[in-house]
């Protein structure tokens, strides 16, 4: 039949050829054709003969020591990029040498009675972790030791007076605070429950030398990293000897006198290694003697409380090594003859300034421009000052100050170049000047009584 036919004629043939084309009827009547993808040949790299071939060619070869002469050149650039950029920074500038005493603060306890409830050298061995975090280097105790008034016959460098306590009190004073990395300096004045006049009569001066020489040998045996003279400038030339015998510890002269020529000669004179004066003691000037000046600075304080932070700022601002009284790092020079009844307002007043004094002794132990920098005097009135202290590269630190009763505004100037803007680190009034943030130093204002410590980098 002849759809028979046609549907025969329109099989695929058994010979295996090429299959044609199938029509696929729509329902629409139209005709789709599929029509079958050509396979395409993927790329699968050389084979490691072929590589193996193509790498031994000139070109290749030569391409390959270009690179490696590039590479290595390239190499040396930067190696002689950097030791060229090391020779041409400048270089840091060598620390000083320094010894314990300059590291911090030193903390003195003349009466060892007024500084505890035992009134002894127990007392104070118990306030040494109180003296650690406030940060003290160094402890200066005393005079304890047994000096009647102008009796020279009597008197023991060797023997613990009976108001201080035993001398194994001391020992374990010592021991306790070494462990606590502060030192223990004993103030050995030979006559200082005696007259102001000087180490008793010219006649027995040289024995007093001798007998406190062999003392030094004692008390260094137990410990002791330093001594503390008083009134050295009345020291006779025969007292040669005492400087001679403080081998690598600390020897500490005091002096009545406030004129900066005058301490200036007793420090090359006298051979000591620190001479603590009253050159910035309120009034020196006017004062004829050691009472009149312990009295103004009494006075500053118990009517002006709240300078005593500024007074903290200065000492521990200022080149030197801060040497500060019982008392001084609460604010409150005459707080044992209060009494014990003290309101929360005084209570929070004496944290706050115990917090100033721990963070600023915490920040002068650590930064070498507070350490060892230079002093860079910027402003100064007879209500204001203002100076920096810098040292090599490190960052740069500004303490002003305003003293008077009103507002100050402070135009620095001088031989440093500052920058626009500073960073408050400390300050006394901390909601006007907040830490951490920014002051503009073209006009830098303080309120009434008020000190701040600023920093800026260095800026090359």
């Amino acid at each position: 039949m002849t759809g028979e036919g046609d549907r025969a004629e329109d099989a695929p043939s058994a010979g295996g050829e090429e299959a044609e084309p199938v029509p696929v009827p729509e329902k629409n009547g139209s005709v789709k054709l599929k029509i079958p993808e050509d396979e395409e040949e993927k790329f699968t790299g050389l084979t490691k003969e072929e590589l193996l071939r193509v790498a031994g060619t000139p070109g290749w070869v030569r391409t390959r020591w270009s690179l490696l002469v590039v590479f290595w050149l390239g190499w040396l650039g930067m190696l002689g990029g950097a030791v060229l950029i090391v020779l041409q920074a400048p270089r840091c500038r060598d620390l000083p040498s320094s010894s314990w005493w300059n590291a911090g603060s030193l903390y003195r306890i003349g009466d060892v009675g007024a500084f505890s409830a035992t009134h002894d050298l127990k007392g104070v061995e118990q306030k040494v972790g109180y003296l650690s975090q406030m940060k003290v280097r160094g402890l200066v105790i005393g005079p304890i030791h047994m000096a009647p008034a102008d009796d020279v016959m009597s008197l023991r460098f060797e023997e613990v007076s009976s108001e201080s306590g035993t001398l194994d009190q001391f020992k374990d004073l010592v021991q306790v605070a070494h462990k606590k990395g502060i030192s223990v300096v004993l103030d050995l004045t030979p006559n200082y429950q005696g007259s102001s006049g000087p180490w008793f009569s010219n006649g027995s001066v040289t024995n007093v030398a001798e007998r406190l020489k062999s003392a030094l040998v004692f008390w260094v045996n137990q410990g002791l990293d330093g001594v503390q003279l008083s009134g050295v400038e009345r020291v006779a030339k025969t007292d040669e000897t005492i400087s001679k015998t403080k081998c690598s510890r600390v020897l500490i002269g005091v002096t009545e006198r406030s004129a900066a020529e005058d301490v200036s000669a007793l420090l090359n004179s006298t051979g000591v290694d620190l001479l603590i004066s009253g050159v910035l003691l309120p009034g020196a000037t006017e004062a004829t003697d050691a009472t009149e000046r312990a009295q103004s600075v009494q006075l500053l304080y118990s009517a002006h409380s709240h300078l005593a932070l500024l007074h903290q700022l200065l000492l521990l601002t200022l080149p030197g090594t801060p040497v500060f009284n019982y008392g001084d790092e609460i604010g409150l020079m005459d707080e044992v003859r209060t009494g014990s009844g003290r309101s929360l307002e005084e209570w929070a007043e004496r944290r706050s300034s115990r917090r100033f004094f721990s963070a600023l002794s915490a920040l002068r132990a650590k930064e070498r421009s507070l350490l060892f920098g230079d002093f860079l005097l910027l402003s100064n009135s007879s209500s204001s000052l203002a100076y920096l202290r810098v040292w090599d590269q490190s960052e740069r630190y500004l303490a002003a100050f305003n003293w008077a009763e009103e507002a100050a505004a402070l135009h620095l100037s001088g031989a440093a170049a500052l920058p626009r803007w500073a960073v408050v680190v400390l300050s006394t009034d901390g909601g006007a000047l907040p830490a951490d943030s920014s002051v503009d130093l073209t006009e830098l204002r303080l309120g009434p009584g008020e000190a701040a410590l600023l920093r800026f980098p260095y800026a090359g």
